[in-house]
């Protein structure tokens, strides 16, 4: 018996495709997402975003002020693209 023959019979699984997001976004979190679109925010001015830059949808960056702030990651502007806005 060959080992392609022997691991589709012993139920190998395919190797599953990572995905960005593990759960739907909340009203709060796409409100949130969509004040992004149009300008970074202040660092934590949200509650929102610690589970926002935990799915990699925003990240922090220091403002010309040097205080930190908040704004869209690519996967951040992909959401906002698949729900039509962007």
């Amino acid at each position: 018996m060959s080992t392609t023959t022997r691991d589709t019979q012993e139920g190998a699984a395919p190797a599953k495709k990572p995905t960005m997001l593990r759960r739907l976004l909340s009203h709060h979190e796409l409100a949130t997402l969509l004040l992004l679109l149009h300008a970074p925010i202040d660092a934590f001015a949200k509650p929102e975003i610690p589970m926002l830059h935990e799915a990699g949808l925003v990240e922090t960056v220091a403002s010309e002020a040097g205080a930190p702030s908040i704004r869209l990651t690519p996967e951040g502007n992909a959401v906002l693209r698949g729900l039509g806005i962007r």
